[in-house]
């Protein structure tokens, strides 16, 4: 509007300085184009404004991604090998960014070779805990701390051999089936690889594929079965014997041969002193664990040895008694999510 407002002043005063016999008509043309250039990086300046801005915001947005995805500075010191106790402290979960927990309010510990049932309705937190516990998601508030140092006090290279994870997708990637089991490692030997597939119940499986340890599976495992690829996960979770293993919907694809394969390798890891946590509506999973923790809205409302915990969810559903932790009211109406179905008779 100014280019605008001062271009037509210019050439009005010019008109004016011609007729009144000041000015000759070329210099009133002159002055225009000299005004034009004069105001030209100004143009310039206010065509591109948006295109500035937009760099600007996307400058400081690629700052706050470089801030987030750095990697945290290594602990000046190596902690040795965890080996005792698993602790959570007044845990408080959120997904990453946003501010309301998802679960709240968790404490428990757990020594060297123990087994822990994680149950609760859809939907009340367990896999969100789960993600905590490995570190995939940071506490909200709280802390997961191995022989009393937190998860953040190791480097992640010796974080993740102490913990092994398989997760509901499993998740295998375009390589050999020794590859994925042994987490990619160009170091790891071919008895660490044996020993986890062996632990596992898959060693057979693999024997009988195109070129057995060699066969590539391609991404995300496509040329495996369901069951193929948790059986190879669950291979991938105790690969190298991790101190803290844990399962979520481990047998969601299982046959009854990879069920009893699946209760071996808990039995194992645990004789091996790793702690084992399960999340399953399976009672076949749950045989072999000794500790049960039941969630509720993201709340633990019973923690303790199985069939104490077990006994009081049976009381709950059958008499209410006052004192035993409720059943969730979606027990009822979904059976895979019924406390009381995961109770062995």
């Amino acid at each position: 509007m100014l280019r605008y407002i001062l271009q037509s002043g210019m050439l009005g005063i010019g008109a004016y300085l011609v007729v009144a016999d000041k000015a000759s008509g070329g210099v009133m043309i002159a002055s225009s184009i000299l005004m034009g250039r004069a105001l030209a990086p100004v143009e310039l300046a206010l065509g591109t404004w948006k295109q500035l801005a937009a760099a600007r915001q996307g400058l400081t947005r690629l700052r706050d991604i470089c801030k987030a995805t750095a990697p945290p500075p290594a602990p000046p010191v190596m902690l040795p090998r965890p080996c005792r106790e698993l602790s959570v402290q007044n845990l408080a979960v959120a997904a990453p960014g946003f501010d309301m927990p998802i679960v709240s309010g968790v404490t428990f510990s757990l020594k060297a070779g123990a087994g822990l049932a994680l149950l609760g309705a859809s939907a009340s937190g367990k896999t969100s805990l789960s993600k905590a516990l490995v570190g995939i998601w940071p506490a909200h508030r709280g802390a997961v701390r191995m022989d009393g140092a937190a998860l953040d006090q190791w480097r992640n290279e010796d974080l993740g051999r102490h913990i092994g994870y398989l997760p509901q997708d499993v998740g295998l990637f375009d390589g050999t089936v020794a590859e994925n089991i042994c987490r990619f490692d160009e170091n790891a030997s071919s008895d660490s690889i044996l020993k986890a597939a062996q632990i596992a119940g898959v060693h057979d499986i693999i024997l009988r594929l195109p070129e057995g340890y060699a066969t590539r599976i391609g991404a995300g495992g496509i040329s495996l079965s369901a069951g193929q690829k948790q059986r190879v996960g669950l291979a991938r979770a105790v690969f190298g014997d991790p101190f803290l293993i844990v399962l979520d919907e481990p047998n969601a694809n299982l046959d009854a041969d990879g069920e009893n394969a699946l209760t071996r390798a808990i039995a194992i890891m645990r004789q091996n002193k790793s702690i084992v946590v399960v999340i399953s509506h399976r009672p076949s999973a749950l045989s072999a664990l000794d500790m049960t923790m039941v969630l509720y809205e993201g709340k633990a409302i019973a923690f303790g040895p199985r069939e104490e915990v077990f006994a009081r969810v049976r009381n709950a559903n059958a008499k209410g008694a006052p004192g035993s932790p409720p059943a969730p009211p979606q027990a009822k109406a979904e059976p895979r999510a019924s406390l009381a179905e995961s109770v062995p008779s």
